[in-house]
């Protein structure tokens, strides 16, 4: 995948839509993760995408995001990176999720998210450089739960929801539909 993070996209000023998602990103376990075309989320995350450490396979870690203006930044200050170096499963640009509260939900196509907590940086960091894990400290992106699960691909759009209805699957996950298409 040729992705370019110097210049931001057009896509995002689509009415009614708050972002977009820019890549979707996994491994085997660890950094990097590599972006795939298509990707089917369950209430456990991104088929295929695997964990180096236990105490990241949680309900309300099952997908991370990260700002592609964050990653822009981290570049222009001399860091190497591109999407899903950092670990991150999804790469989202205009949605500004540093800036977020816990707790908002976002749809992306049939599939349904809570954003959780905000993501720390992890020592599997130092691996890319020594100095990307202080760097990053307060704009490591988001941690999310999966309320309704999907199928994601880069491009689709990413809307903040209010509906009651979806409110309460996020009061109530274990009543969620687990959607496992595979």
């Amino acid at each position: 995948m040729n992705l370019t993070v110097e210049r931001p996209s057009a896509a995002v000023s689509c009415p009614g839509h708050d972002g977009r998602i820019v890549a979707v990103c996994i491994s085997a376990g660890g950094v990097p993760k590599r972006p795939v075309s298509v990707a089917n989320v369950t209430l456990r995350g991104i088929a295929g995408d695997h964990h180096a450490h236990e105490k990241h396979n949680r309900h309300d870690r099952a997908v991370s995001l990260f700002d592609v203006e964050t990653l822009r930044q981290l570049v222009q200050e001399g860091f190497s990176l591109e999407p899903g170096t950092a670990g991150e499963n999804l790469t989202v640009e205009g949605l500004h999720v540093q800036r977020l509260p816990p707790g908002p939900l976002l749809q992306i196509g049939e599939l349904l998210l809570r954003l959780e907590q905000p993501r720390k940086p992890c020592y599997v960091l130092d691996a890319i450089d020594p100095a990307l894990k202080d760097a990053i400290c307060g704009r490591c992106g988001y941690m999310a739960s999966v309320l309704r699960g999907g199928t994601i691909r880069a491009g689709m759009l990413v809307q903040r929801v209010e509906d009651p209805t979806l409110m309460q699957l996020s009061e109530n996950p274990a009543e969620a539909p687990e959607n496992e298409d595979g």
